[in-house]
């Protein structure tokens, strides 16, 4: 493949990740209350917020399904990868509703997209990802995911 071609090809898949996505590319959603701090001086949630709202939507769900203990787990994920594409603006007073999906299950990491819709709209007012790479707790290298993880995690693909 030819250097121009290569880079026509990057541009491609750039574009693609840059625009709104529908609720059918996400497996399950959790609902996120938008707070009076969320809002910046120009009247809309600020940008880190939103990296906020990932780790909330991916983690409550793990803790939910009964795969991931905070405070004993042997096993913790960390972030190493992380990235958003911002759509539309997002404002207190307003529900978020975060769609949760898995792109890449390896031995120990994950990647997840998540996607931030205002609640009832039809496409992403945000989308992004981040990457876990699931760690043993007290030594902090790589550890291959346990398999309950695993399961909870490979229905989400």
């Amino acid at each position: 493949m030819t250097h121009s071609a290569k880079l026509a090809k990057q541009g491609a898949n750039v574009a693609a990740v840059n625009q709104p996505e529908t609720r059918a590319h996400y497996r399950v959603f959790r609902d996120i209350s938008t707070r009076w701090m969320d809002n910046d001086v120009y009247g809309h949630v600020n940008n880190v917020v939103y990296y906020s709202w990932f780790d909330t939507a991916v983690n409550a769900h793990l803790i939910e399904q009964g795969v991931l203990d905070i405070h004993q787990g042997q096993t913790i994920g960390l972030v190493v990868e992380t990235q958003c594409n911002y759509f539309a603006p997002l404002a207190f007073p307003q529900t978020i509703e975060a769609g949760i999906r898995v792109v890449r299950l390896g031995n120990s990491s994950v990647r997840y997209e998540v996607g931030l819709f205002a609640q009832g709209e039809p496409q992403t007012a945000a989308r992004g990802h981040f990457v876990h790479v699931y760690v043993d707790r007290v030594s902090r290298r790589p550890t291959p995911l346990p398999q309950p993880l695993k399961n909870v995690l490979e229905k989400l693909l």
